[in-house]
């Protein structure tokens, strides 16, 4: 440097170089340990205010213990929090939401049976005299609803809008309590493309007004949509923290997993073989007039928007709904279904869309939840035999590589990823000739997508046929060999073979 540089560089007129903005939290050897199990090692991570940070990693990786350690759920085994560059203990939910720390969870925690009004309130309704003043209240969400471009009724029951629209509920409670640092959890795992964009609006206007966003995804088409940094986790540990336009798909990949995207992408062909299930004119509630046939070693995929009818087929044809007209044919056998019990014994197996309301007793143990659809083939006379309970569940948590303390865990406590893995392995168990999988990858990561990718391999290797519901068109677009759209409760459009381009299929869905 010359000298009338330097001189130049200390003269007070010199243009100071921007101080570099305090985060609004920062992360110093964050620490977490359950007993023997190490979830979160030393991370050392800083968030920027206004800054949209994604968090990626597998299942069980460390990013439902980071929420609850920010979210003051669980109390930290080492290391420093700092708020605006000031320690704080973060010991518990009220200490965070008095900060401004707040998240929506990928399961909504809200009160069913109260309307979406209350929800918004809950804690802060509006009263008079003592008296609870309702239909304020709902003038008042509604106009709430409408600012943030959610097109939902304030006056609606919870239980009544579909599990999509109930996360568009949290998210807005979440956004107008004075919320600084927003944790999204798999927030669009439910929601339709139309709610998804309204969501992404929402968040984009939140990082206007300075709002942090940290951005919890297993779709990283939404990491690059979205998100200025990302963040990478894998077995508690920090990876690394980059600039989102400094990295690609298959790297963020290669970071989490350790193996390629050819690896994750897993599709292998197999030769169909005779009709497992014919449907003629099939009505019952949520649709009408289906017909359609799923051979042996096929992958039969139904498409369409939440709510287009695809679910309640399959519950019709599981037996959870009674038919209203048409027939069913299985091996070439007509056969009415009239309960679950009675597909199960005729060999049909239902994994269900919401796997914590439909699949699994979350307050019960892993090997309890792996075993229940073989409880009978346990018991030696009249009674249970625990030793073949045992090995049985064992056998299960580790052919499916179930990450639990132990088989006595509360489901409760395991990853949504390991919590699919209970649902999936539970069926597995027991085995079927037909599968059906109903939102199977909702909020897994990209290896344990792959692990349930080699799954359908297996099953359709062994002569089993498979119904896929996903309303991620890549997937179900990628794995089906033929694929049915359904609009309004109607079979609107059938592919096999080549398939057209993926817009058209979806034109398809929404009937544009």
């Amino acid at each position: 440097m010359t000298d009338a540089a330097l001189i130049d560089a200390a003269s007070p007129d010199a243009p100071a170089e921007p101080a570099a903005a305090v985060p609004v939290l920062a992360l110093q050897k964050l620490d977490k340990r359950f007993g023997a199990t190490h979830a979160l090692k030393a991370v050392d991570l800083d968030f920027a205010p206004g800054e949209i940070h994604a968090i990626v990693g597998e299942n069980g990786a460390g990013k439902s213990t980071l929420i609850k350690l920010l979210t003051g759920v669980h109390r930290r085994s080492g290391g420093e929090l700092l708020w605006e560059g000031r320690p704080v203990p973060l010991g518990s939910p009220q200490e965070a939401l008095a900060l401004g720390i707040n998240a929506v969870h990928q399961e909504v925690v809200l009160c069913r049976h109260l309307s979406v009004a209350a929800n918004l309130f809950l804690g802060d309704e509006t009263t008079r005299f003592g008296l609870l003043r309702h239909r304020a209240m709902v003038r008042a969400g509604q106009a709430v609803l409408d600012d943030l471009g959610f097109k939902l009724r304030a006056d609606a029951t919870l239980s009544d809008l579909t599990i999509g629209q109930q996360q568009l509920v949290a998210t807005a409670r979440a956004a107008t309590r004075g919320t600084r640092f927003l944790i999204f959890d798999e927030p669009t795992g439910y929601l339709t493309r139309q709610e998804a964009a309204q969501l992404f609006t929402l968040i984009r206007r939140l990082k206007a007004e300075g709002v942090t966003v940290v951005y919890i995804s297993h779709r990283l088409e939404e990491v690059f949509e979205l998100a200025d940094r990302v963040s990478i986790l894998r077995d508690g540990a920090l990876v690394s923290t980059q600039r989102v336009a400094d990295t690609d798909e298959a790297s963020l990949i290669r970071g989490m997993i350790n193996r390629s995207v050819a690896q994750v992408h897993y599709k292998e062909a197999v030769a169909f073989g005779p009709e497992v299930l014919r449907v003629e004119n099939l009505s019952g509630p949520g649709f009408s007039d289906v017909s359609m046939t799923v051979r042996a070693g096929e992958v039969v995929g139904l498409y369409g928007l939440i709510g287009a009818g695809r679910s309640e087929f399959v519950q019709t044809v599981f037996g959870r709904h009674a038919r209203t007209g048409g027939r069913m044919v299985l091996d070439g056998v007509p056969v009415a279904i009239r309960n679950e019990a009675d597909a199960i014994r005729r060999g049909i197996a239902l994994v269900p869309e919401s796997r914590r309301d439909q699949g699994l007793c979350l307050n019960l143990g892993v090997g309890l939840n792996v075993n229940l659809a073989i409880y009978d083939r346990l018991v030696r006379g009249a009674l249970l035999d625990r030793g073949a309970e045992r090995a049985a569940a064992d056998r299960q948590i580790r052919d499916m590589q179930i990450k639990t303390a132990s088989r006595d865990a509360n489901a409760s406590s395991l990853s949504g990823g390991n919590q699919q893995k209970i649902v999936v392995g539970k069926w597995l168990a027991h085995g079927a000739k037909l599968y059906i999988f109903d939102e199977p990858t909702v909020g897994v990561d990209v290896g344990t997508k792959a692990e349930i990718y080699r799954i359908f391999a297996r099953l359709l290797q062994g002569g089993a046929a498979i119904i896929l519901i996903s309303s991620y068109l890549p997937e179900v677009y990628d794995l089906a060999d033929t694929l049915h759209v359904f609009r309004r409760g109607r079979l609107v459009a059938s592919h096999s073979g080549a398939k057209p381009d993926p817009e058209a299929v979806l034109t398809e869905a929404i009937g544009a």
